[in-house]
């Protein structure tokens, strides 16, 4: 068995409708064993550690951003490496546009790099993955997300609005409106709803 880092990001720690299909998910543990989740505000030398190999990309800084504005919710399971490829089969492809048709990313993502989960690409990956994490936070035992109490799931909308916004089109138009769907999708602060909306708008610009 393998370990692999299981992170559900900020857009779909807060998204509720979005958190619960994702957690039915890997809670249904078909051929892994979920060892660790919790909640977890990581700091920026974390972050960017983990992303750096991606320190050279334009997006780089907003990704340091997105990581790091709010707590999400960061776990640890254990599959053998097939069952690792079905998992990430199942997640859909990094870039939304090209995810899978069925795959989570492609259900829920927004787009861009608003796409809902990370997930160890690999054994040796994972590895490295969860000793880094470990590092800042325990992983040892799993703390279930509060269950969505009827929060609607705006992903085809909010996609839409997001093609708008970043093609500015109608653009503060389009920023109020993903505002408000976000808040209709989540039960966050009015703080932290503010720096989610800050966080997936910044995606788009």
């Amino acid at each position: 068995m393998s370990e692999a880092l299981v992170i559900f990001k900020p857009d779909s720690a807060h998204r509720l409708a979005a958190r619960a299909a994702l957690w039915e998910w890997l809670a249904s543990e078909r051929d892994w064993k979920l060892q660790g989740l919790t909640w977890f505000q990581p700091p920026r030398e974390l972050v960017e550690s983990h992303y750096d190999f991606l320190a050279d990309r334009p997006f780089f800084s907003w990704l340091i951003q997105f990581m790091t504005a709010l707590p999400v919710l960061v776990g640890r399971l254990e599959a053998e490496p097939e069952a690792l490829v079905q998992m990430r089969h199942d997640l859909g492809e990094t870039q939304v546009p090209k995810a899978r048709p069925g795959s989570l990313r492609e259900r829920y993502g927004i787009g861009g790099g608003v796409n809902v989960m990370h997930l160890s690409d690999a054994a040796e990956t994972g590895a490295k993955e969860v000793e880094n994490w470990s590092r800042f936070v325990r992983l040892d035992s799993v703390e279930p997300p509060d269950a969505n109490d009827g929060r609607p799931d705006h992903t085809f909308h909010l996609r839409s609005l997001a093609g708008q916004y970043g093609a500015g089109v109608h653009r503060e138009l389009a920023a109020a409106e993903i505002r408000r769907l976000l808040a209709e999708e989540s039960d966050l602060r009015p703080e932290q709803l503010s720096s989610l909306g800050r966080i997936v708008l910044a995606a788009f610009e």
